[in-house]
Order: C-alpha cells, then sequence, then structure tokens
C-alpha cells in the first residue's frame, strides 16, 4: 500500500473492514506481529468511537518513512458532536458512554504519536502513528 487509503466509518462492518485494512498494511511496513496488534487494537477503538460517539466519519490510512524507517499514519475524523474536554476523555476511566474508558487512553499507549483535535459541535480529528520497529 503505497497510496493513502481513505475509508468510511458509517457502520460496524466498517470497524471490521478497518481493522483488517489497517492488518495489511501494517503487514506491508513490515510491522512485527505484535506491533501489527497493538495498531489494530488501536484502530477497532478509534473506529468504534468514530461510529457511536461521532454518528460516523472516516479514516485516512498513510505509509510515512522517516529516513529508513516506515510506518503507518491513521486519521479519523468525524463531524459529531465533539468532546468538551479532550484531556478528560484521555483520562484512564472516564467514559462519556458507560463504557470502560480505555478507548482513548488506551489506544494513546498502543502507539507511537497520538493527537486529538476535537471541538464541541464541529467534530473530533485523532491521528495515530505507528514506527515498524
Amino acid at each position: 500500500m503505497d497510496a493513502a487509503l481513505e475509508l468510511f466509518i458509517a457502520g460496524s462492518g466498517d470497524v471490521v473492514v478497518v481493522r483488517q485494512r489497517v492488518r495489511t498494511a501494517a503487514q506491508e511496513v513490515g510491522m512485527s506481529v505484535i506491533d501489527q496488534t497493538k495498531l489494530v487494537t488501536a484502530a477497532s477503538e478509534l473506529a468504534r468511537n468514530t461510529l457511536v460517539y461521532g454518528g460516523g466519519g472516516q479514516v485516512r490510512i498513510d505509509v510515512v518513512s522517516r529516513g529508513a524507517r516506515r510506518g503507518l499514519r491513521l486519521v479519523f475524523s468525524d463531524e459529531g458532536p465533539g468532546i468538551a474536554d479532550p484531556a478528560q476523555a484521555l483520562t484512564d476511566g472516564w467514559s462519556s458512554g458507560g463504557g470502560l474508558g480505555l478507548g482513548l487512553s488506551g489506544s494513546r499507549r498502543l502507539v507511537d504519536e497520538f493527537d486529538l483535535a476535537s471541538e464541541p459541535g464541529r467534530g473530533t480529528r485523532v491521528m495515530v502513528l505507528k514506527w515498524a520497529r
């Protein structure tokens, strides 16, 4: 996968497709099975959040390079209600929907780079990046 891939997230079947595409792309850039699993787990959580809390959206999957290193950058975006307090949303155990509260904070721990941008009424954008070791 050398070109960017954009996938829409509008139903639970799309979350499965995101997981599959991320795993395939992670294999193609040479990630270990452990790093593949970490990235796929983060992607699954973020795709689910995009669907449940954002009302659907999309993910862009890009192969990135830094010197000889290769990795994957995933950008999840939606036009949902946004997150009033992003710092609170990244706190372990905090959940706006009755879940375990590990989706965003857990995803952040599974990747090498993480960025969350959200504004109430304007949606949410989450970028994660994982490097092949």
